[in-house]
């Protein structure tokens, strides 16, 4: 190139931005996150926002112990989306994070610091470590999901251990005991030896277990009687109802058998076994399993015949009775179940609807009582050999072998679990119509996804009542006397609660675990004791939609002291068992409504196997180790792309990719900041009308999918954000639109009209762009709003959707579905050429269009323009009769057009690259076209179209 030619650069007007090509996210991040906590950004969005309608989140406290996961992350991005696409609804969207505080994994690990209460420490002392451990856990996973670009109010965060919200916890458990919901009982609960505590529905998991599973006789203890029911004179004296078990363990506590009264039960005679009863349906099963050859029916009956006999405990010297029981099934054992009503909810059921005593054997540690039967004094995990050893001893153990099963574990320790009756109080299901209350509730939330629906309502349909207390030291305490010979709530219990909860915000709780029955109830507390058991932690989490406002936000209850109805509860999919049921039961026993207008469920993370996460796997992706390597924005759009109503996979490989799309959608964003250098938007725009076409019809387009975004944010489907808005920068923008400009954008003076144009609509482009990534790329959002033209006081994440323009007018005199379609079909006979070795760049080329019609038409009306369209040095549309053998046939939209292209003879122009035969036209510029020479020293070529 020659100097004039090299001085032609000068008059290139290329884009120009700060906004760096490499992110440098890791870097960056933090010092844009630090400008957000200095400049009190949360504030910020909230004031300038205020007066606009409410949308109300409940954010479900992580629990304060340990560093956050990877599905921390996933989760607290997915409810940061959720609370900005709100407010570009045009809400006001508050976002209070919170933690879970109280419960067990706390104690568990001050108890390794400091020793149990009792041992090295009093309880007060212990509470007071339990609260500074909390906080130490909080402060750093709230270090964390700062970094992770959430934006929340996190100075003013709702801690389930902080004053206003245990006191506002224990109105909550007054306005349900006023409403009748509480009760007191020793039914059966899930007991971890290794907590030493009940343990909520929610706490229990389910893996497979190998158990002992045996078959035991029990003798008729009156075989006259038992030969009557079956219609006999006379029955062998050594018959016996056989009972079979995957839990030898709870035979100590036996004190019935059911039989179900419908089914057929035969008194049969085994080789070597003598004489038993048992359901005829599982004769053939029984027998084969005893090896006893065929048996011999000796009678029949139906169970409720059998209904009043009673059997002799074969290893104690009780009697107990055989009732009716509609549980018990042919799926397995005999068809007579062992009933041991401290030991299972169905067994605890009919004893009580029969009279017979509830007796638990086991202690709290785990040990039998001294009067166990078999195993007085040890603990139930050393039980099984002796209780074996005892029944074959008595000739009762019929047959011995293994079952594996799915059994009830702990969730903290992975152990399994017993089941055993303490006096608990309860929050009955049924006693005030809670079970019907809450399913009716369910029907009128919404669930995402809707599956979530079925599964809730099944497992509340199904529950058993909610034990809520624990014999805990780190927790809200259940402030409640109850009367020592009735064992009843006093009377007063509601606005006792009121009491102590306005001395429990004022001085916290050790104003209730400090003192006495008589500091509450004077002259009464003669005949009350005073609770020492502290409330399940699912209560806690589960009163969060009432408690978070009364500790952080009290000017959003209503005249009631009610918190509004959540517009949007967030959780992981175990929660349907967990915080969404409790939150449910909570609210709908406090106030007859659920606490949630809708639901949505994620699945957890896996690697690309489907694998869990597993240290020994060695497949954990650590969110802390992506934010410092890729960024916290690389991490947002993987989680935004994922489709979380499924397992949601991770690996590096898949973030590596994900880092890849995001470079695609920053570059893009760097593109339109460029080429709005120099642009002011109250001097330079153009009014919609005066849009040349082909900017109308891009603005038209980014409307189009902005409706398209707007739908996919309010379903929550954030993966069809994604793809959708890759998709735009990759084809619509880098593909199409931006392409086409450049020689517009690059070429002409920089205050022609058909530039001002381009830059018009660009700008509307990247003001609804920036808005639509905002809630998933959120640092990058704002990077960008720093840095595009206008006023930016306000920020982006305090927005509202752009409204664009109405351009469909100024654009509908072009056929834009039949031009996009032909230049599909002439990229591809370009790109032969390039392969071919024919041309470099599709500028090197000329088009010749041979077609008829509607079609012809389209491509004509752009004229000299339609080079620009396709990119090409020139390009002209004629009828397909007559055309050269050579052009290649295409399709397009059932029409056919003929395409001749190939390499242009003219000269290439130093400035635009187009070959032009007017190349050297203008003296004074040899080497450009005619219309660069009026570009550089004219008033301008006149762009019509595109």
């Amino acid at each position: 190139m020659n100097t004039q030619a090299a001085d032609y650069k000068h008059t290139i007007l290329l884009p120009k931005t700060e906004f760096p090509m490499q992110a440098q996210l890791a870097k960056r991040e933090p010092d844009m996150l630090k400008r957000w906590i200095d400049s009190g950004l949360y504030q910020a969005v909230q004031q300038a926002t205020a007066g606009r309608p409410a949308f109300w989140f409940v954010d479900g406290p992580p629990y304060a112990n340990g560093d956050i996961h990877i599905g921390h992350a996933v989760n607290k991005v997915l409810k940061d989306i959720v609370v900005k696409s709100a407010r570009l609804d045009g809400h006001a969207a508050v976002f209070v994070p919170g933690w879970d505080c109280h419960g067990l994994p706390i104690e568990l690990q001050v108890e390794k610091k400091i020793g149990k209460v009792g041992d090295k420490v009093d309880a007060k002392t212990f509470r007071e470590k339990c609260r500074e451990y909390a906080y130490e856990q909080i402060e750093r996973q709230r270090a964390d999901f700062k970094r992770l670009g959430v934006l929340a109010d996190w100075d003013h965060p709702y801690l389930t251990m902080l004053p206003a919200f245990e006191a506002e916890q224990l109105r909550v458990l007054g306005r349900i005991v006023a409403r009748g919901h509480v009760v007191r009982g020793a039914k059966p609960v899930h007991w971890c030896l290794d907590c030493g505590s009940s343990l909520a529905e929610a706490e229990v998991e389910y893996q497979d277990k190998q158990s002992s599973a045996i078959d035991v006789r029990f003798p008729a203890a009156d075989p006259a009687d038992l030969a009557r029911r079956f219609g006999l004179d006379a029955a062998p004296a050594a018959a016996g109802f056989v009972i079979w078990t995957t839990t030898p363990w709870s035979l100590p506590g036996n004190r019935a058998i059911a039989v179900h009264p419908e089914l057929e039960y035969v008194l049969a005679e085994f080789d070597g076994l003598g004489v038993l009863v048992l359901a005829e349906g599982l004769l053939e099963a029984c027998a084969k399993r005893y090896g006893a050859g065929e048996p011999r029916i000796l009678a029949r009956v139906l169970g409720e015949a059998l209904v009043g006999a009673q059997a002799r405990q074969p290893f104690a010297e009780r009697l107990v009775p055989i009732l009716p029981g509609e549980h018990v099934t042919l799926e397995a054992g005999t068809g007579l179940v062992h009933t041991a009503p401290a030991h299972g909810i169905d067994d605890y059921q009919i004893c009580q609807k029969y009279g017979v005593p509830v007796d638990n054997p086991i202690l709290n540690s785990g040990v039998f009582v001294a009067d166990a039967a078999m195993v007085a004094g040890l603990h139930v995990r050393k039980a099984e050999e002796p209780i074996l050893a005892a029944l074959k001893d008595a000739g009762a153990l019929v047959h011995l072998g293994t079952l594996s099963h799915s059994y009830p574990h702990c969730w903290r320790h992975k152990t399994p679990l017993i089941q055993r009756a303490t006096p608990q109080w309860f929050v009955s299901m049924d006693a005030q119509h809670l079970r019907s209350d809450a399913l009716h509730e369910i029907e009128k939330t919404r669930f995402i996804p809707d599956w979530g629906r079925e599964r809730i309502h099944e497992m509340v349909a199904g529950r058993p009542d909610w034990c809520i207390s624990r014999q805990r030291y780190w927790g809200v305490p259940l402030a409640v006397f109850v009367h020592k010979q009735n064992l009843t709530l006093h009377p007063d219990t509601p606005a006792l609660l009121n009491r102590i909860a306005d001395t429990v915000e004022r001085e916290g709780l050790e104003a209730w675990f400090g003192s006495s029955a008589e500091d509450w109830l004077g002259a009464e507390a003669a005949d009350y004791d005073k609770c020492p058991d502290t409330l399940d932690v699912w209560f806690d989490s589960g009163c969060v939609h009432q408690c978070s406002f009364k500790a952080v936000n009290p000017d959003a209850l209503d005249a009631t002291g009610s918190a509004p109805q959540a517009d949007f509860y967030l959780e992981g999919s175990d929660q349907h068992r967990g915080w969404f049921q409790s939150s449910l039961l909570t609210s709908v026993a406090m106030q007859g409504r659920a606490p949630y207008k809708a639901v949505l469920t994620h699945g957890f993370t896996v690697d690309e196997q489907g694998r869990k996460m597993s240290k020994s796997l060695g497949n954990v992706v650590a969110p802390q180790k992506v934010v410092a390597e890729l960024g916290a924005d690389v991490l947002r759009l993987w989680v935004a792309a994922s489709d979380y109503r499924g397992e949601i996979a991770v690996s590096n490989e898949l973030l590596k990719r994900i880092a890849d799309a995001y470079r695609r959608i920053r570059n893009t964003a760097r593109y339109l900041l460029g080429s709005l250098h120099g642009f002011d938007p109250t001097q330079h725009s153009v009014a919609p009308d005066e849009l040349l076409p082909v900017d109308a019809w891009a603005v038209a387009q980014c409307a189009k999918l902005q409706n398209e975004l707007q739908l996919a944010y309010r379903a929550a489907d954030y993966h069809l954000v994604y793809q959708k808005l890759h998709n735009y920068c990759v084809v619509d923008l880098g593909g199409l639109y931006l392409d086409i400009l450049k020689d517009r954008l690059y070429t002409l003076p920089e205050a022609h009209p058909a530039r001002r144009s381009a830059q018009t609509a660009l700008l509307h482009i990247a003001e609804a762009m920036v808005r639509w990534i905002a809630p998933i790329l959120s640092f990058t959002a704002d990077e960008i709003w720093q840095l595009l033209p206008g006023d930016r006081s306000v920020s982006v994440f305090a927005q509202a959707w752009h409204v664009l323009p109405d351009t469909r007018a100024a654009c509908a005199a072009i056929d834009w579905t039949r031009l996009l379609a032909v230049r599909e079909s002439v990229k591809k006979v370009l790109e032969d050429l390039r392969v071919r070795g024919d041309i470099g760049s599709s500028l090197d080329a000329e088009v010749r269009l041979y077609a008829d019609g509607a079609l012809l038409t389209a491509l004509q009306t752009l004229g000299e323009e339609l080079r620009f369209w396709f990119i090409t040095s020139a390009a002209v549309a004629l009828p397909a009769e007559p055309r050269p053998p050579h052009a290649v046939a295409a399709a397009v939209d059932g029409e056919t057009l003929w395409i001749a292209a190939g390499s242009s003879p003219a000269v290439k122009c130093q400035r635009c690259w187009h070959h032009r035969a007017d190349v050297g036209s203008v003296a004074e510029h040899p080497t450009l076209c005619g219309r660069c020479a009026d570009n550089v020293a004219g008033a301008g070529e006149r762009r019509r179209w595109v």
